[in-house]
C-alpha cells in the first residue's frame, strides 16, 4: 500500500523515461544518503507520483518525482550537488519522500474507518518529516520549499472544524517539527483558533506532539491518536463513512484566505495572483482569445464611463473645513508662528495660517466591480462586445477610484482582467466551450475583490444566460449569500438564445442588442455610488 500521506493517493507506478535516466540514476544514488537504505530506487519523469507532486511505494521500493517540478532534463546537471539550488522543489519533494521511506515504516490496520485512517496520514506527515530533520538538519530548507507544492487551498475550503484541524495538522504541526517557524503560521493559527477555539486546539496540539514521538512501526499509537483526533473535532467516524467536504455552493472563509495568503509568499506572489494562478491551473485549458488595439470609440468610451463614474462620487456635498493662506477664516496660531519663522528666514512662506469652511465632496467607498462573462457555446454573440466592455470598464477603472477584475468561465475559469491592471490591447475572447464553471469563477471574484466585505459599494455584474444544469442550486446560494450582503448582483440575459435561468436576489436584463451591455452596467454602477 502507498506510504501514509494525506496528500498522496497514488494511482498506479510510473516507468523511467529515457530522457530523465540520468536524474534517475543519481537520485537513486542520493536516496540511499538520505535514508541509509540501499533497497530503494528513483524514477523521474513528467507525471510521476500517482497523481501527486511525488510519492513512495514501499511495496516496490520505488520513490517517484514528478519532473513538472523540474522542468527540463538538461536544466541541471544531476550529479553535482550545485543541482539542487536550480531545483530546489523537486529535491524537497525527494528529500519528503525519503523522510517517509525512512520512517513511515507502519500500514493502517484493516478495517480502520476511512476518517481515522485520513487523521493518522495527516499526523504523519509532520511526524516523518521531523524524525528526517532530526538526523538531517540541513535537509530542512528543502522541506520548507515543498510545503506550497503539497498543501493546496483545497485543504481548508470552509471554516468548520474538520478542516480547521486539517490545517492545524498540515502547518501547525509543522512548526512543532521544526520544519516551519511561527512567524511562519501566524496568521494560519490565528484561523484556526477563531474556528476551533484555543482549548481544542491546546488538545489537538497534544496529540501531533505525542505522534512526534511515536516509533516508526507503531501504527496502534497512530490509530489511537487518530480516534482522539476525532473525539476533539466531534466527529463519529462509525456514523461519518467519508472525510467532510467543501458545498459547491459555499463561500470559503478565514481558512482559506489565511491559507492563500500562506501559500502565497511562499510562492513570491500577491495572494491575490495567487488564487486567480491556482483556480486557472486546477480546471483545464484557458479560455483562448487575440489581441487587437482598442478602437476611438472604445477610447471614447472608457473617457465617458470614467466621467460618469466619477460625477455619480461628487455629486453631493457636506461641509468641511481647509486651511489657507490669506483671511478670512479663523486664524490658527501654530501654522501663523510657522509662516512668520519661514518669511523671517527668507523662506517663501508654506504655512497656511487660516482655517477656512467649505463644501468638500463627501468620502465615497470604493467601487468593486467584477464582471464574469460566460464563454459556452450558446454565448458566441456575445463574446466580442463583452470583450470590448472588458477593455472599457478596466481602462475607465484606472481614470477613477473603482477596482474591476473581468473573468472568463466556462471549462476553464481565466482571469483577464486583473485588478488594477489597465490592459493596452482588447482581448477577443472565443465562445466554444461544452459547460460553465460559473461557482469556482464567482469564488475567484470575490477573493480578488473581497466582494462580501460590507466596506466597499460591490457589483457583480454577469453576462450568461445562466443554464448550468446540476449546478444551478450551488450558484443560487453563492448568489444569495452575496445579496444578503449587499454585493449587487446584475445579471444580463442575451436575447433569442434558446433557453435561460432567472435567478433570484439578481437585477436581471434581457439584451437584444449585447453593444448594450456596457451601458447597463455603467447606469446600474452609477445608481449604486449615487445610494452609498
Amino acid at each position: 500500500m502507498p506510504h501514509p500521506s494525506s496528500h498522496l493517493h497514488p494511482a498506479g507506478f510510473t516507468k523511467s523515461h529515457p530522457d530523465w535516466a540520468d536524474w534517475d540514476r543519481a537520485w537513486t544514488r542520493e536516496v540511499k544518503k538520505l535514508t541509509g537504505r540501499t533497497d530503494l530506487t528513483v524514477v523521474v519523469a513528467l507525471g510521476a507520483g500517482g497523481g501527486a507532486p511525488a510519492c513512495f511505494y514501499p511495496a516496490i521500493r520505488q520513490v517517484e518525482v514528478d519532473a513538472t517540478h523540474i522542468g527540463d532534463p538538461d536544466v541541471a546537471d544531476p550529479r553535482r550537488a550545485a543541482h539542487k539550488k536550480l531545483v530546489p522543489t523537486a529535491y524537497g519533494l525527494l528529500v519528503h519522500e525519503a523522510g517517509h521511506a525512512a520512517h513511515s515504516q507502519w500500514a493502517t490496520p484493516p478495517g480502520t474507518p476511512p476518517v481515522v485512517a485520513a487523521v493518522a496520514d495527516l499526523l504523519e506527515e509532520s511526524r516523518a518529516e521531523g524524525r528526517h530533520r532530526a538526523r538531517r538538519r540541513g535537509d530542512r530548507r528543502w522541506l520548507r520549499h515543498t510545503v506550497q507544492t503539497l498543501i493546496a487551498l483545497d485543504d481548508a475550503p470552509v471554516d468548520d472544524a474538520w478542516h480547521a484541524g486539517q490545517l492545524a495538522g498540515l502547518l501547525l504541526a509543522r512548526v512543532d517539527a521544526r520544519i516551519l517557524t511561527a512567524k511562519d503560521v501566524k496568521a494560519v493559527r490565528a484561523a484556526v483558533t477563531g474556528v476551533l477555539g484555543r482549548k481544542k486546539l491546546a488538545q489537538l496540539r497534544q496529540i501531533w506532539r505525542e505522534a512526534h514521538s511515536v516509533d516508526d512501526t507503531d501504527a496502534d499509537t497512530m490509530i489511537e491518536l487518530a480516534w482522539r483526533w476525532c473525539r476533539i473535532l466531534g466527529i463519529d467516524p462509525t456514523r461519518q463513512p467519508a472525510t467532510p467536504t467543501a458545498d459547491e455552493g459555499e463561500f470559503s472563509g478565514a481558512l482559506a484566505a489565511a491559507l492563500g495568503d500562506f501559500l502565497a509568499i511562499a510562492a513570491g506572489l500577491d495572494p491575490a495572483a495567487y488564487a486567480a494562478h491556482r483556480i486557472a491551473e486546477q480546471h483545464g485549458a484557458p479560455a483562448s482569445w487575440t489581441l487587437r488595439d482598442p478602437t476611438p470609440a472604445e477610447r471614447q468610451a472608457a473617457r465617458t464611463l470614467a466621467a460618469r463614474l466619477q460625477q455619480a462620487r461628487t455629486s453631493s456635498v457636506e461641509p468641511a473645513t481647509r486651511p489657507a493662506a490669506i483671511p478670512p477664516g479663523r486664524l490658527r496660531a501654530r501654522a501663523a508662528i510657522t509662516a512668520d519663522a519661514q518669511r523671517a528666514a527668507g523662506q517663501l512662506p508654506t504655512a497656511q495660517p487660516w482655517r477656512q469652511r467649505a463644501s468638500l465632496p463627501p468620502h465615497k467607498p470604493t467601487l468593486h466591480l467584477a464582471v464574469l462573462v460566460d464563454v459556452s457555446g450558446s454565448m458566441w454573440a456575445f463574446a466580442a462586445p463583452m470583450s470590448s466592455a472588458a477593455w472599457i470598464l478596466a481602462n475607465a477603472a484606472r481614470r477613477t477610484d473603482a477596482t474591476v477584475t473581468t473573468i472568463a468561465f466556462g471549462e476553464a475559469i481565466t482571469l483577464l482582467v486583473a485588478p488594477q491592471h489597465k490592459p493596452a490591447q482588447v482581448q477577443d475572447m472565443q465562445a466554444d466551450d461544452d459547460y460553465e464553471r460559473f461557482t469556482e469563477a464567482v469564488k475567484l471574484a470575490d477573493q480578488q475583490l473581497q466582494l462580501r466585505h460590507r466596506a466597499h459599494v460591490r457589483m457583480l455584474a454577469v453576462v450568461s444566460d445562466g443554464c448550468y444544469g446540476e449546478h444551478v442550486d450551488p450558484a443560487q446560494r453563492l448568489i444569495t449569500t452575496l445579496a444578503r450582503t449587499g454585493c449587487v448582483v446584475l445579471w444580463l440575459h442575451p436575447a433569442d438564445t434558446g433557453f435561460s435561468h432567472t435567478f433570484t436576489d439578481t437585477t436581471t436584463v434581457t439584451v437584444t442588442n449585447p453593444v448594450e451591455a456596457i451601458d447597463i452596467i455603467a447606469d446600474a454602477a452609477v445608481t449604486a455610488l449615487s445610494h452609498a
